[in-house]
């Protein structure tokens, strides 16, 4: 290895230990604030009358947590010491951590919770009103996971009739290979399922000890024999933008480029709009949207704000 490629790893290794001392520091900050912040009484403890620290001793939380109390200070201390899962687990139920607090924690720590939400935060009125606004382009929302947590009325019969899709299988993955309607929408099929096989997997890589993935993983692996063996191809593609071409059964063949709005700083939850390509796509998309429109299709309608459950938007 050459001096400057030496220079180069050192800086980065030292890049690296710096943030994970920022890391350390900045968890003990926060147990020692949310300490603080939990009375005796709301754990059941006698409080005594000369107690003087606020909030919960390190040995009470130590105790409640079923863990070392030497191990506990030296977290406090921002030591630096590894922290399992499970011991996150206990410690977030120990100090009364709300979902966002938790959140924090686990990401303060570099672990994966193996408990995430199960649940997605109503789709705001906001996003539904800019779902609606961007008609008669079809769009949705969805989290890493390809969830279609909403959708305005033209996607909502863009690929499929997704009104009549159970809840279980709202889902971009789930319908690609195993709904026959969505299928026989996608004009290249095999290519436009293998790169979504190829997305998961990158998307994936960031959730391997979540159950919710597991699930999905395990229920594609089962169902689909397609899904297998791209899977097996191992590939892996980034987001981006693309070109698709779709047969749909009311209007026909449209051509549209395919965008990510993200609404986060992660890769994570996302309106996905479909802008046509040409002005016949144009076209047959407002015939669609009217026909949607008569209808009274669309997530906007009967799924937006109702997510299923087992759906995220941070997953």
């Amino acid at each position: 290895m050459t001096t400057m490629a030496q220079e180069q790893v050192g800086t980065a290794a030292g890049h690296g230990g710096r943030e994970s001392e920022i890391r350390r520091h900045e968890l003990a900050a926060f147990l020692r604030h949310r300490r603080e912040h939990v009375t005796p009484e709301q754990v059941g403890l006698p409080r005594g009358p000369r107690r003087r620290t606020p909030g919960l001793r390190r040995e009470e939380v130590a105790q409640l947590a079923a863990v070392g109390v030497t191990w506990y200070t030296w977290l406090e201390q921002a030591r630096d010491i590894q922290v399992s899962v499970q011991v996150l687990d206990a410690l977030a139920r120990t100090l009364m951590l709300d979902q966002s607090e938790r959140v924090h924690l686990f990401q303060l720590a570099g672990a994966v919770d193996p408990a995430p939400p199960m649940t997605c935060p109503t789709v705001s009125s906001a996003i539904q009103t800019v779902l609606e606004q961007l008609e008669p382009m079809p769009a949705c929302v969805q989290n890493s996971r390809y969830d279609i947590l909403a959708y305005n009325r033209t996607y909502g019969l863009l690929l499929c009739d997704l009104d009549a899709v159970p809840p279980e299988d709202l889902n971009c993955m789930v319908l690609a290979y195993t709904n026959e309607e969505w299928r026989s929408s996608l004009v290249h099929l095999d290519e436009s399922t293998r790169m979504m096989a190829a997305k998961f997997r990158a998307s994936m890589a960031g959730h391997l000890a979540s159950p919710a993935w597991k699930t999905l993983l395990n229920r594609l692996r089962a169902e689909s024999p397609d899904f297998c063996a791209a899977w097996d191809r191992h590939e892996v593609v980034g987001p981006g933008t693309k070109r698709k071409e779709f047969r749909n059964a009311y209007v026909g063949r449209i051509t549209v480029d395919h965008t990510d709005l993200w609404l986060g700083p992660d890769v994570g939850p996302r309106i996905v709009t479909y802008v046509p390509a040409d002005e016949e796509s144009r076209e047959r998309l407002e015939k669609l949207h009217a026909i949607a429109a008569e209808r009274g299709a669309g997530g906007v309608a009967p799924r937006a704000g109702t997510v299923p459950t087992g759906l995220s938007c941070k997953d």
